[in-house]
């Protein structure tokens, strides 16, 4: 029997009506759950990005913000778990499964969800090559040299975001050339970028291991660093200072958690290589399970260590919040003279670089999915002879040299994160419309009711902490992050209504049929309360 041959009856063993579309897909199946493992290992690199900025809004209870957050993020990997084993031969990630959950009531929904998945990921790669450029540059040279300080502007955007601009630095530069490094890196496929991850895994994961685990073994955590937990507000001046859980103090502690889940959820990547695991009835579930655990683990130890160190002070540092100073601090930590603190550098250069990968391996297949499906243009569904979506990869490389143009990558992050907690609200709740309209499919994993429901009820959290918390990090960020995720409406109806006169690809309408649309008006009651629930969250947040 061909390893064709295979592919197609292993996928016929779970969903009879995928077999048709499988053979249309030409990505190869060439993972185990550990290569996804490793792929998403970068994920807890992503605490490098907001851990100052989640001090800066919060103050001292930052690390309960931490716990809280990556507790929700592995509350909901279990229902990503069940939905992705529905469609062992796509591509994607939890949003395109989750589409396929709503398309029947309405086609506008899906593409919205694969659309806000893709503008939250794909941003990554611009933010953690910039971070990776700034480290290098701090490294090796003065604050105040020439190198560091020349800029061209070429355009002001603060009709977007006040102070925000398209500018060429020496950030920019470099943050290009380590972005083509990675696109050349996965040129190869899946299979030889994974083992290109498992190298940078243990080189990168390794500080974070060692910066988590040394302020615990020697005690140098005051107490005082941690307590009490009173919320950050501002005087008259403007000066930080405790304040108290009224509304403001809640409102605060929204914001901060709106940071902190952009950074906690991310490990549900590792289900976006469902169809190139070799075995995807077992491979999926490990992938995600494990990712969490490793999540659960670096989310909540890096950042007390952080806290433990340098305390409330130390956290609300400038170069902490913008993250330029995180890697001297780090090897501060675990002293040593210049040669340590090269090291180290190095090594978180080479964990930002980490998520990087991991960033444009899952938007790259978000995008080839979404093509294939007939949500974005087709142009997006080829793949080269390793089994790489290249145009799709070169899309994320075009629209991320565009995006290191900007002068705050904090405003692009905060836009993207409120996309990305739509997606996730979205997904979520496709979770018991699978289960209503999709009851007798086979499902390798299964989770608990009760987990369900509570991934449902997360995603009711998530949308409050985009309502109160997305302006904490710059005025009209909601109204921004709403506008990038309707940027999707005109791209489909192009796809869609032009492209293929109305009809979904023929692999796509396997996948739609349902003799019975069980869940009835209920989707439509969960979008209404949604848009409610961030109304109200927005008119109720008070941000001093």
């Amino acid at each position: 029997m061909s390893s064709q041959q295979e592919d197609v009856l292993s996928i016929g063993t779970l969903a009879p009506h995928a077999q048709a579309s499988a053979q249309s897909h030409d990505l190869q199946r060439t993972l185990s759950w550990k290569d996804a493992f490793w792929v998403t290992s970068g994920v807890p690199a992503g605490v490098l990005f907001t851990i100052g900025g989640v001090s800066a809004t919060i103050g001292q209870p930052a690390w309960i913000v931490w716990i809280v957050a990556i507790l929700v993020g592995f509350a909901q990997c279990f229902t990503y778990a069940e939905i992705s084993g529905l469609y062992p031969h796509k591509s994607g990630g939890a949003s395109v499964y989750g589409a396929l959950g709503w398309v029947r009531y309405s086609k506008f929904v899906a593409p919205v969800s694969v659309w806000c998945n893709w503008i939250a990921w794909s941003p990554m790669l611009a933010l953690g090559t910039s971070l990776a450029a700034g480290y290098m540059l701090s490294c090796l040279f003065p604050a105040n040299s020439a190198i560091n300080t020349w800029q061209l502007t070429l355009l002001d955007l603060d009709f977007i975001s006040k102070g925000l601009s398209l500018r060429v630095n020496s950030t920019f530069v470099l943050a290009a050339i380590f972005l083509l490094m990675t696109f050349k890196l996965q040129h190869s496929g899946a299979s030889a970028a994974a083992k290109t991850q498992r190298i940078l895994g243990i080189a990168s994961l390794a500080p974070l291991v060692v910066v988590a685990l040394v302020p615990m073994f020697t005690g140098d955590m005051p107490s005082t660093n941690f307590l009490p937990l009173l919320p950050l507000t501002h005087d008259a001046s403007g000066a930080s200072v405790m304040g108290s859980w009224n509304a403001t103090g809640i409102s605060t502690a929204m914001g901060a958690m709106f940071l902190a889940c952009w950074s906690t959820f991310g490990f549900e990547t590792a289900v976006c290589y469902t169809r190139e695991f070799k075995d995807p009835q077992k491979d999926t579930f490990k992938a995600i399970f494990w990712s969490g655990v490793l999540c659960l683990f670096m989310f909540i130890a890096v950042p007390i260590a952080f806290q433990g160190e340098l305390g409330l002070k130390g956290m609300l540092a400038p170069a902490i919040v913008d993250g330029s100073g995180v890697g001297a601090a780090m090897a501060k930590f675990v002293g040593g003279g210049a040669v340590v603190f090269n090291v180290i550098v190095v090594m978180m250069v080479l964990s930002i670089l980490l998520i990087v990968m991991t960033s444009m391996m899952g938007s790259s297949r978000t995008l080839y999915q979404a093509s294939v499906d007939g949500w974005l243009p087709k142009y997006l569904s080829h793949v080269n002879e390793h089994g790489a979506p290249t145009r799709a990869m070169w899309t994320d490389l075009v629209f991320n040299l565009f995006l290191l143009l900007m002068s705050n990558y904090m405003a692009v992050l905060s836009i993207s994160n409120v996309c990305y907690m739509i997606f996730v609200f979205l997904n979520l709740q496709s979770g018991w419309i699978h289960r209503l309209d999709r009851a007798d499919w086979p499902r390798p994993y299964k989770c608990k009711n009760w987990l369900l429901a509570l991934g449902a009820l997360c995603g009711y959290f998530d949308l409050a902490f985009v309502g109160a918390g997305a302006n904490f990090q710059g005025e009209n960020t909601l109204r921004n992050g709403l506008i990038a995720t309707f940027l999707i409406v005109p791209v489909f109806i192009y796809r869609h209504y032009v492209q293929d006169k109305g009809r979904f690809p023929a692999s796509m309408r396997h996948d739609m049929e349902l003799p019975h649309a069980r869940a009835g008006w209920l989707p439509y009651l969960a979008l209404a309360a949604g848009v409610a629930v961030v109304w109200i969250a927005a008119k109720l947040t008070i941000i001093n």
